[in-house]
């Protein structure tokens, strides 16, 4: 096996998270992806590639296209061949999140397994792929509550392609755990939230609790707390008793244009001009 791409991290013992991302090289000639122990996900990137590939203990032939993806279950490395150099867009997820999302979603968590597949094109993975890119480039903004939901988002949609669920009857998160989970959120939104810290303030996994606040609230869990953030900052410009970059930090953004383009999203104004009233 060659050695890891010089993007790749070698394996860490401290806690990872449940979902991040890496954009890595593809060398031209025969390649083994590196082993990792979280499932890998790897959506190409930019022109189309002819390549071969080891499946079923038999040489196959393709061509990867943009937006494409093979999976990688955690602990396995895929061979391909390839004609020129590529670059593949990797999302890893880690395995417990994974089984846990399969158990919720009505199927025995040891009976589920990943299974490897190759070229699969699915619009709602390929979103998941851009916004853990855009996030990745802009340095983490949203923070880790914003991946932990996308983690649980994709973990959902493995599932379902793999293994549709059974249908259960919705349900929504229980009144006064959902004003727990509110006071909890107002009370540390200068913190980096994360979704199992909710998760737990509410008493559920965190993809159960993410369908379920959803289902309450009628907003997906990073978005409730983005507008709780915008609403806090948008009363502190109108005090004026501190600076923007103070107040950014204070209600929990990353950094100060990351507060005003949530703003102008929310609010259609930037905080120079609800400060001036």
């Amino acid at each position: 096996m060659p050695d890891r791409p010089s993007c790749y991290p070698s394996p860490s013992t401290a806690p990872l998270p449940l979902l991040d991302v890496l954009t890595s090289p593809v060398p031209p000639g025969r390649f083994d992806s590196p082993v990792d122990a979280r499932h890998v996900l790897c959506l190409h990137l930019g022109a189309p590639v002819p390549v071969s590939y080891l499946a079923a203990n038999a040489e196959r032939q393709g061509v990867r296209l943009h937006g494409q993806f093979c999976v990688v279950p955690g602990g396995s490395s895929t061979r391909w061949t390839l004609s020129q150099p590529a670059t593949s867009l990797l999302l890893r997820l880690a395995p417990a999140h994974l089984r846990a999302t399969a158990e919720e979603m009505g199927l025995a968590a040891h009976t589920f397994d990943l299974a490897p597949a190759i070229h699969i094109r699915d619009p709602q993975i390929e979103r998941i792929g851009w916004m853990m890119q855009a996030e990745d480039q802009a340095a983490g903004p949203g923070g880790r509550l914003f991946a932990d939901s996308l983690a649980s988002a994709l973990a959902v949609r493995l599932v379902a392609l793999q293994a549709p669920p059974k249908a259960t009857p919705a349900r929504a998160l229980p009144a006064w755990r959902l004003r727990h989970v509110i006071e909890y959120v107002d009370t540390n939104l200068d913190r980096d939230l994360t979704l199992a810290e909710l998760a737990a303030i509410a008493g559920f996994s965190p993809s159960h609790f993410k369908a379920l606040f959803r289902e309450a609230t009628g907003t997906p869990v990073h978005r409730f707390v983005l507008e709780r953030r915008v609403e806090r900052a948008r009363l502190r410009l109108l005090e004026g008793r501190h600076s923007i970059t103070e107040i950014a930090l204070d209600t929990g953004f990353s950094h100060p244009s990351h507060m005003a383009r949530w703003m102008r999203r929310l609010l259609g104004l930037s905080p120079s001009q609800i400060r001036a009233g």
